[in-house]
């Protein structure tokens, strides 16, 4: 019996909406809001009376009350699944709250991530060869029409960014696993000044994206809050920022996606560090009892690491590599800066600074990251070499993956 998987994957493009559809957008993106908010709201007030938390089924009942209501009338306007979405989406930060793997939830405000969605796919229609697409209560819209999509759509999430309205198209289609095309191996160490050092000798720098817009960030920040808050004026150049936080957004990802993809194609099996970014970016600050030090400092260091997407890196490896037919090894990241590569002796002291490293017991001398890249290569053909449960433990995942993260 041949084994398939599912391939889920999303497509993004721009809308070129007519006035007149960007306003209906933006209604609908705001009823969402409101009934988020509202579902929210009564999921507060319940739990402070000791009543029973509402299941997802027992609030749609609520949301066609409100869509009823006299006092929220303008809800039939929107897309009723839409609405319904929303309040599929809360169910879910409840269930992560519950889990302890997220906060609480909390409430919409305007103008932050709006959007809608259409969960079934016989309620649009793509139209690729005119580049267009038609959604309810909508009709046909122009996009702008970049890539081919593959796969059969599934559903569609609107979304609103600082230059405009976006369509995300989600597609899945059953494939059967590959094997890889290249069966090397190899272990990436990923850091600040070289964002990927790989043990083959290939480096990439980093891109520093919010770096290198920093001065300009700051300057537009600094003209918002001298304007009058929600005049028009601060309106426009609340956009600007907004623009600004685009742009560095859509340089980190297109170069993590470009660095990913050639990583992938040229490897069946990559090894990287389990590094907890949210512990190596906590603040240093400490308390007023017990105040940090080099606080400054370590703010900068901490600027520096979110910069880089590791996390985000992460990820694009992890699905790339299954498509691909290759696995992903994550391995503990201890002593592998610090143990020399050629003789495997540990000491803090093997680094004599940030780029060089030189082992006190056998002498051996090396760039530093590259010493670690092929540290964690060692480690992670020791995990292949335990066997495949030890390998599918270090995934996270079994091997045989059947559900893709989504793009």
């Amino acid at each position: 019996m041949v084994t398939r998987m599912k391939k889920q994957q999303a497509f993004q493009f721009k809308l070129n909406a007519t006035p007149t559809q960007t306003k209906k957008l933006a209604q609908f993106a705001g009823c969402r809001r409101y009934v988020f908010n509202k579902a929210l709201e009564l999921q507060v007030e319940r739990r402070q009376k000791g009543e029973k938390h509402l299941g997802y089924f027992a609030l749609c009942k609520q949301v066609t009350e409100w869509r009823n209501s006299d006092e929220s009338t303008f809800l039939a306007d929107a897309p009723a699944q839409s609405l319904q979405q929303a309040v599929k989406d809360l169910e879910r930060a409840f269930q992560n709250f519950f889990a302890g793997q997220a906060s609480f939830p909390r409430f919409k405000k305007r103008g932050k991530r709006d959007s809608f969605r259409y969960p079934q796919a016989n309620q649009f229609k793509l139209d690729e060869k005119n580049n267009r697409i038609y959604l309810p209560k909508l009709g046909w819209i122009r996009y702008r029409n970049s890539r081919d999509v593959s796969g059969s759509p599934k559903q569609i999430t609107v979304f609103r960014l600082s230059d405009g309205w976006y369509v995300s198209i989600q597609t899945e289609q059953e494939l059967i696993p590959q094997r890889a095309v290249n069966e090397s191996a190899v272990g990436i160490d990923v850091g600040i000044t070289t964002f990927a050092t790989l043990s083959d000798g290939t480096k990439y720098a980093a891109p520093n994206a919010f770096r290198k817009s920093e001065n300009k960030l700051a300057t537009a920040q600094r003209k918002l809050s001298r304007k009058q808050r929600f005049s028009a004026n601060w309106s426009k150049q609340a956009r600007r920022v907004r623009k600004i936080h685009q742009t560095i957004s859509n340089i980190r990802r297109d170069f993590l996606h470009k660095v990913s993809t050639i990583i992938c194609k040229n490897h069946a099996v990559v090894v990287i560090e389990d590094l907890s970014v949210k512990s190596m970016s906590a603040s240093a600050s400490g308390t007023l009892e017990d105040p940090g030090k080099h606080v400054k400092a370590k703010s900068g260091l901490n600027k520096s690491i979110l910069d880089q997407g590791w996390g985000t890196f992460r990820r694009f490896l992890e699905y790339k590599l299954a498509w691909s037919g290759g696995i992903l090894i994550a391995v503990p990241p201890k002593h592998t800066s610090t143990s020399c590569s050629s003789c495997g002796f540990s000491c803090k002291e093997n680094r004599t600074s940030q780029a060089i490293f030189a082992c006190l017991n056998c002498g051996h001398k090396q760039n530093a990251d590259l010493n670690a890249a092929q540290n964690i290569l060692a480690a992670g053909r020791a995990v292949i070499a335990c066997g495949e449960k030890a390998l599918a433990i270090s995934m996270k995942q079994e091997p045989t993956v059947s559900t893709i993260p989504i793009v």
